[in-house]
């Protein structure tokens, strides 16, 4: 069968045979024992609705057996025998553009170049799910090779529930996933519904079938790393920034030092990943011995080099052993998946990557203990670097939350509302402040031809959009745009491409519907192929977590949701091609709501009237929710927009003079 053809079968008529388990693969650990007899019938019951009843007698031990290894019934046996990565989109079958689009942004989020544990379906993050399951996989995609403009198709949590009468401006895909009641949102009932094929966590955009590797976040890195050496007043040149995390999105932080020019260490305890990321280029050394690892660190200071290098083993001896030597951090942060810190989020120092991973689905309660005695120890020994003036900043990954809970000293002495903690999240003291509340967020596109000269074509494009923007900009948003204009020039040198032909920048919603129709026109002119608009959930608006990208709202409504859900809403009907709101994301299950889109360019007026609509709500959405939480470059933002939109009229906060109290 051509690929076109395994695509449009769907789940096969006949079962393939069983497929080996491939070991070189870097696999999901396996998760808790968390599901009783009862409930464990139950999730078999659950997947073998699927599949005709004539294959239940072979299906169920394989399944029950999945089920007591892995902790999970993934259906390795229905994994496609096609390459994943992500094809030109004329090669997928269908009827409809939008929804070969969807195709070549799942199988990118799949691709064994960008995707974590991608024989479990899991994109990054830890447990960041496409789907839950094979079979869900294959059905979406016939759904999809059948679609017409006519129809949308309804996602559960990675369960394709079907096509649906539509219209043309709908959108081709509404995506949910781990919708559950508030009340039941703690992180065993994540394991238990997952554990019984009913809901899933789709982090931020492998859900949403969004993510570009991680470029999607290298860019953000970069203005981060470069503004916090700003706010201590500091060259990056010969600075020194220690992290942790390799693995999914963290695997930008190498390349983004290097980028921003300064000293990285990152510390990652998954050899696989390691070497992955060493291969990619993404970071430039690799070292295994803490003294020689010294020796490398002082060396590149004295010759103000820039230069990434990873560290294979526990973040925690790194921190303690600098301190130790006293060698000066300029600044620190952690990117591990601590929104997912017992399920292999976060690894506790002293014990093997090998034996944590035992102990994790073995003894469970134990592991905990681990993790929570680790995170007391790295913040004791980030603690005495913040004493010798280390700037530390939450990379929004619930690290302070976390370590809060461990019970380690990371509590503010004086607390206010929204400044809980000793050091800020890093939205609280750089991205929101600079960039979110005026409007600049992570604008991404991709490619569909699979051209890398089309990337470059969109490059060029939209560097002479930003610097004609540049030109008329205000002051308060010049820094943001020649950050932007730096960023895209040096974009093809810094080799940022893994699996699809994408790139992000952070624009406002001015900047992203002119860079936007000056794309649509390049491929009306023939000049590109289609292109595919999306951002990141971590955004101005779109996403509602307290601890991050919602951390410098306090008016007392960094808990509130309202937000996420008025801006799925509002894509959904300004002409989104597929929408997606989850629970869940960077900062964990319960912790935070997070919507996104995606939209598809084809050089067609409807293209061009859907763009203008959508991209200016789903910008302006979330200013005017931090205008209204008296923050002050949101209210700037906001009145130029109402100045720039007639027909936009929004309510603005008065100020209290605080005497009067």
């Amino acid at each position: 069968m051509t690929f076109q053809q395994q695509i449009q079968q769907g789940i096969p008529r006949e079962l393939p045979q069983p497929k080996p388990y491939e070991t070189q693969i870097n696999h999901a650990p396996k998760r808790k024992e968390i599901l009783n007899e009862e409930e464990k019938k139950l999730a078999l019951k659950n997947a073998l609705r699927y599949f005709e009843p004539k294959f239940h007698a072979e299906l169920l031990p394989e399944f029950r057996e999945e089920l007591e290894k892995y902790g999970r019934i993934y259906m390795y046996r229905f994994r496609p025998d096609y390459d994943m990565y992500a094809r030109p989109i004329s090669e997928y079958p269908g009827k409809s553009l939008q929804a070969k689009s969807i195709m070549l942004m799942i199988q990118n989020n799949l691709s064994y170049a960008v995707a974590q544990h991608p024989h479990e379906l899991i994109t990054y993050g830890g447990n960041g799910a496409v789907f839950q399951n094979w079979a869900q996989y294959l059905l979406t995609m016939k759904y999809l090779s059948e679609m017409t403009d006519e129809q949308t198709l309804v996602m559960y949590s990675g369960h394709p529930m079907g096509l649906f009468p539509s219209h043309k401006d709908a959108p081709r895909v509404v995506v949910t996933n781990g919708m559950v009641i508030p009340n039941y949102s703690k992180p065993d009932d994540w394991e238990k519904f997952n554990a019984l094929g009913v809901s899933q966590y789709g982090q931020m955009t492998a859900g949403s079938y969004m993510y570009i590797g991680p470029q999607g976040i290298v860019h953000g890195t970069t203005i981060t790393v470069l503004n916090a050496f700003r706010k201590i007043k500091k060259s990056p040149k010969g600075g020194l920034f220690v992290t942790s995390g390799l693995g999914g999105m963290s695997g930008a932080q190498p390349k983004a030092g290097n980028i921003a020019g300064c000293i990285t260490v990152c510390a990652e305890v998954n050899p696989k990943i390691t070497k992955i990321r060493h291969e990619q280029k993404w970071v430039d050394e690799i070292h295994e011995n803490l003294d020689e690892l010294v020796a490398r660190v002082r060396k590149a200071q004295e010759n103000n080099e820039t230069v990434s290098l990873a560290y294979l083993g526990n973040v925690v001896e790194v921190w303690e052993k600098f301190d130790q030597e006293n060698l000066k951090i300029d600044i620190g942060s952690d990117q591990t998946s601590l929104h997912n810190p017992w399920a292999g989020g976060y690894y506790p120092v002293g014990i093997s990557f090998e034996d944590s991973n035992k102990m994790m689905a073995e003894n469970p309660e134990l592991f905990k203990e681990k993790v929570q005695e680790s995170l007391r120890r790295h913040a004791a020994a980030i603690n005495k670097h913040t004493s010798k003036g280390t700037y530390f900043f939450d990379y929004g990954n619930a690290f302070l939350l976390e370590c809060s809970r461990a019970g380690a000293d990371v509590l503010a002495e004086n607390p206010t509302l929204g400044r809980e903690f000793k050091y800020p999240s890093y939205v609280q003291d750089i991205m929101g402040p600079m960039c979110f509340d005026y409007g600049f967020g992570p604008f991404r596109w991709v490619c569909a031809s699979g051209k890398p000269e089309d990337l470059q074509k969109t490059d060029e494009i939209a560097c002479e959009v930003l610097e004609e923007l540049m030109k008329n900009s205000p002051v308060e948003i010049q820094q943001q745009m020649q950050d932007n204009i730096t960023w895209i020039r040096g974009a093809q040198e810094n080799k940022l491409v893994v699996g699809s032909q994408a790139r992000i920048l952070y624009a406002d919603a001015e900047g992203r519907m002119k860079i936007a129709e000056a794309f649509n026109k390049a491929i009306k002119k023939g000049e590109i192929g289609p292109v595919v608009l999306g951002r990141d959930h971590h955004d101005v608006s779109g996403t509602d977590s307290p601890y991050r990208e919602t951390s410098n709202i306090y008016d007392g409504s960094r808990f509130t949701a309202d937000m996420a859900i008025h801006n799925v809403i509002g894509d959904s009907f300004r002409g989104a091609t597929w929408v997606s709101i989850h629970n869940g994301g960077g900062v964990g299950w319960g912790e935070v709501i997070n919507g996104g889109f995606g939209m598809l360019l084809d050089g067609t007026e409807d293209a061009d009237r859907r763009l203008k609509s959508m991209l200016f709500w789903d910008v302006n959405n979330g200013i005017s929710r931090r205008s209204w939480a008296r923050n002050e470059g949101a209210i700037f933002a906001i009145k130029r927009a109402m100045e720039a939109e007639p027909n936009l009229k929004v309510t603005l906060p008065n100020f209290v003079d605080e005497s009067l109290f």
